[in-house]
């Protein structure tokens, strides 16, 4: 369950995040639910955007799903003009959508490669282009890029997801630039080695051998990056912009 926080921090903001549907997605859309900002998920499978809103509502709070591809600018566009059209405003994007397809450089085959450029780094692009406009009109806005200490340091096997984190990167701080006198900030956030449906798959002998690596000697969970999306989203964050924060136990300080 989401970390307790203040019950009315976000009161009157609305929330979009995609990749909303389950992991750190879903965790960072209750968290935020409970912080009373109402929320939109995105995600390509309408059943768990469903599982996710009828969380938030169980908990009393305002939630809304539309299914789409953030690879796709149309679909893109499409989400958020959904999202102004049910609550007005979006005072808030996180950019969580994200997919792996590992494989080692002489394997990796160029469909592999361009899918994970496609959702994760244009489908940051598309995203906050789409929603940029709406923010700049109404004077104000934060934008969260959900990268990964991978795009910091990179991984063997993971070329293709490692170049797409570290453009998220680069992405963050250029558009952070662009929007700062728009008193609108944009942040990234980069998880280390989180508890979700992606990493359950590994052995135990594996998640031993990584947690070993990890000075506070601990798997980090959805909640522990939640809790860093409501603090940049929080009023007391409003002067940290073009910044990457690593959430990962001290593993890449």
């Amino acid at each position: 369950m989401p970390m307790t926080s203040d019950t009315t921090q976000l009161a009157g903001n609305t929330a979009l995040i995609t990749g909303g549907g389950r992991g750190i997605g879903r965790c960072i859309a209750l968290q935020l639910a409970q912080a009373d900002a109402k929320v939109v998920v995105t995600g390509r499978t309408e059943s768990t955007l469903a599982g996710t809103v009828a969380e938030i509502e169980a908990l009393g709070k305002e939630a809304y799903a539309v299914a789409g591809s953030v690879a796709d600018p149309a679909d893109a566009q499409r989400m958020v003009e959904a999202s102004l059209e049910r609550f007005g405003r979006i005072d808030l994007l996180v950019n969580n959508a994200g997919v792996t397809r590992d494989s080692l450089l002489l394997r990796l085959t160029q469909e592999n490669w361009q899918e994970v450029l496609d959702i994760n780094l244009t489908g940051t692009f598309n995203m906050t282009k789409s929603v940029a406009r709406p923010m700049v009109k109404q004077k104000g806005g934060r934008i969260i890029n959900i990268t990964s200490i991978i795009g910091v340091v990179g991984n063997a096997g993971q070329s293709n997801y490692a170049a797409s984190k570290a453009g998220i990167i680069g992405f963050t701080k250029s558009i952070a630039k662009e929007l700062a006198s728009r008193n609108i900030t944009v942040n990234a956030i980069a998880p280390g080695y989180i508890e979700t449906d992606m990493t359950a798959e590994l052995s135990d002998e594996l998640k031993e051998v990584m947690t070993k690596q990890i000075p506070v000697q601990r798997i980090g969970q959805p909640e522990d990056v939640a809790g860093v999306v409501l603090f940049l989203a929080s009023p007391g964050a409003g002067y940290i912009t073009g910044q990457v924060i690593c959430v990962d136990g001290g593993m890449t300080m």
